[in-house]
């Protein structure tokens, strides 16, 4: 992508430092990173590296120690008060006394949308996910994989530009997860979203991502940014492909690189 597409996030110096009884912990350290619009960027790291924590950043969450973070070129906290980006958490986080079609209005209520209004977005949303004709269900009445595409659902409900995904998959097995990694693909080129998603599993990062970020256990670094040259039509056979291996490759030979076995 060319530097002419805005950047959705930007980075520069960002540090996180926890103090804590047994003294600081460095969570981020000098991360500087632009996700640009459109962008599929996926974060890979060790547990511990700060990956889920960059997303808290930008997310509001949790606050910068030192550095420049914009959202939309707004600062986290006014980026979180105009509703900018959905977050996809690692458990699905539905109530379980709401339907399906309560759960995904939740935001749309708590923002004052017309009931007419959020009826409308229910069902795009619904349509979206594949999950038509489950509005009425409980939480406890759906798969897994059903329950976490309803999370997305709700996090696309208001319709922010930014999609912030953390581990949503990690839960699921191999199946679903594939099954899911491609419904999501599909989504992201319907909807023209821009994500930021975490994950363990450099299969998933490579077959998903416009973008790959690796990052060092803590603190947590960008030892390496990967742009992909796969195509944006993607099967899950391509994994087997040399062009995905050997991207799959360098992933593997930076987190290899990043980590530190001194400890």
């Amino acid at each position: 992508m060319t530097s002419s597409v805005p950047s959705v996030v930007s980075a520069r110096n960002l540090c996180l430092t926890y103090d804590t009884n047994d003294g600081p912990v460095h969570a981020l350290s000098n991360v500087d990173l632009d996700v640009r619009k459109g962008d599929f960027v996926s974060f890979i790291g060790p547990s511990g590296c700060g990956k889920t924590t960059f997303l808290r950043v930008i997310a509001d969450l949790e606050r910068k120690t030192s550095g420049d973070i914009t959202v939309n070129g707004m600062t986290p906290d006014e980026a979180r008060k105009a509703r900018a980006y959905g977050y996809v958490f690692q458990a699905a986080a539905l109530y379980p006394w709401r339907t399906i079609e309560k759960n995904i209005a939740l935001p749309l209520e708590i923002m004052g949308y017309a009931k007419s209004e959020q009826a409308k977005r229910i069902a795009q949303t619904l349509d979206l996910v594949n999950l038509t004709g489950f509005e009425k269900k409980f939480p406890w009445q759906l798969s897994g994989g059903m329950q976490q595409r309803a999370s997305i659902a709700r996090a696309l409900a208001f319709d922010a530009d930014l999609l912030l995904m953390d581990e949503p998959f990690g839960a699921l097995d191999e199946i679903v997860r594939d099954h899911l990694n491609e419904q999501l693909l599909k989504l992201w080129k319907r909807t023209n979203k821009t994500i930021c998603f975490v994950t363990h599993s450099i299969p998933e990062a490579v077959y998903l991502s416009t973008k790959i970020v690796v990052m060092s256990p803590r603190p947590g670094r960008v030892t390496d940014v990967i742009e992909s040259t796969l195509p944006t039509e993607r099967p899950l056979d391509i994994r087997e492909t040399p062009e995905f291996l050997e991207i799959a490759h360098r992933v593997r030979e930076g987190l290899r690189a990043g980590h530190s076995y001194e400890e």
